[in-house]
């Protein structure tokens, strides 16, 4: 499975931006794709998650109510729409997907893409 991730820039808090991740190859052989984030000097960390085949979502607590994770089927990609953008948002975003046990550990996650840089300015 390939992941190509886009969408990533510059923007003041506030803001929205939204991420795409476009699958390709393989793609039934995943269960969940996801998104992660890392922040410089910081752990790479689970954003959002959303099933294959049931668009069943998760979040985690830091952007519940501002960010939305969907999927497009046909187009086998996914999105992360990011509303009301703050400082601490900023990071290289990486779409992800697997079959994880768990969905928020990364190290279940068997294909990434290459990361998407977003910058919030204050």
């Amino acid at each position: 499975v390939q992941l190509q991730a886009s969408g990533g820039g510059l923007v003041q808090a506030g803001d929205s931006l939204r991420l795409s991740c476009a699958a390709s190859g393989r793609t039934l052989s995943v269960d969940v794709m996801g998104w992660f984030r890392q922040a410089l000097g910081k752990e790479r960390e689970f954003v959002a998650v959303i099933g294959v085949r049931r668009a069943s979502t998760s979040y985690t607590d830091s952007v519940k109510g501002r960010f939305t994770i969907s999927r497009d089927v046909a187009n086998n990609t996914v999105y992360l729409q990011m509303n009301s953008l703050k400082p601490e948002d900023t990071a290289v975003y990486y779409c992800a997907a697997g079959r994880p046990s768990y969905h928020s550990n990364y190290n279940g996650y068997s294909y990434w893409g290459q990361g998407t840089l977003v910058t919030v300015s204050s």
